[in-house]
C-alpha cells in the first residue's frame, strides 16, 4: 500500500489530489493538512512514503517544509504541486530535496505518473519543468535567493512577512524571543530589506507568501 500525504490551502485542491488517489487501487491518503505546520506533524506522526505539497502553504511554505521532511523523514518522497513554474523557484525547490514537480495546469495523469514514480523511488517532472531544468543544466544556473537561508531562519522569514510578531513567532515555534530576533535580523540582512514592507515584497517575490 503506498501511503500518501496531502498538504494545499485549498479545500478543493485538496479533493482533487483524493479524488485521483483513491480512484487508484493500492493508493491510500494518511493525511491531509491546509498549512505547512500541520503537514509537518502529520507526516512526522504517520511517515507516509509520499508528500503531495503546494508551495504556497500557510505558516510553514513548501520548501521549508521540504527540507524538513528530507531531515526528519527521509524515506518520504516530496512531490511538489503547484502553479509556480519560474527556474528559479522550481531550482530552489529541487534544491530543497524535492523528488517531484508537477504544475497544477498539467492534466490528471501527469499527477499520477508522478505520484507512481516517487512510490517507485523514481524522479518524476512534468514536460515544462523538464524544459527548465534542460535549460538550466546547459547555462550556469543561477543562485536561488534563498538559497542562503537555513531551514529556521526561513520558518522566521515566512512567520515575520505573515505579520506575526516576534513574541508570536516564539511562541509558534517553541523558541525563545531572542533566538528570534537572531533568526529575523539574518533573514533580512540575507534578503537586502532594511523595512518591513520591503521584507514582505522579498517575501512575496520569492513565493514565501501569497500576496
Amino acid at each position: 500500500m503506498l501511503r500518501i500525504l496531502i498538504a494545499d490551502d485549498h479545500e478543493i485542491v485538496r479533493k482533487g489530489v483524493r479524488d485521483v488517489i483513491e480512484a487508484h487501487p493500492g493508493w491510500e491518503v494518511v493525511g491531509e493538512a491546509g498549512d505547512g505546520q500541520q503537514a509537518l506533524e502529520i507526516a512526522l506522526r504517520e511517515k507516509p512514503d509520499v508528500a503531495v505539497l503546494d508551495l504556497s502553504l500557510p505558516l510553514l511554505n513548501g520548501v521549508a517544509l521540504t527540507r524538513r521532511l528530507r531531515q526528519d523523514s527521509p524515506k518520504t518522497s516530496v512531490l511538489l504541486f503547484t502553479m509556480h513554474d519560474d527556474d528559479e523557484t522550481v531550482s530552489g525547490a529541487l534544491a530543497a530535496g524535492a523528488r517531484g514537480y508537477v504544475l497544477k495546469t498539467d492534466s490528471e495523469r501527469h499527477l499520477e505518473a508522478a505520484i507512481s514514480a516517487l512510490g517507485a523511488n523514481r524522479p518524476y517532472f512534468s514536460s515544462v519543468v523538464s524544459e527548465l531544468l534542460l535549460d538550466a543544466a546547459m547555462n550556469e544556473r543561477k543562485r536561488w535567493r534563498l538559497e542562503s537561508f537555513t531551514t529556521r531562519e526561513l520558518e522566521v522569514a515566512q512567520l515575520i512577512a505573515e505579520g506575526n510578531s516576534n513574541k508570536q513567532i516564539a511562541r509558534l515555534l517553541g523558541i525563545s524571543i531572542k533566538t528570534v530576533e537572531s533568526h529575523r535580523s539574518a533573514a533580512m540582512r540575507k534578503a537586502g530589506a532594511r523595512t518591513a514592507a520591503e521584507f514582505v515584497r522579498f517575501a512575496i517575490k520569492h513565493n514565501l507568501i501569497q500576496p
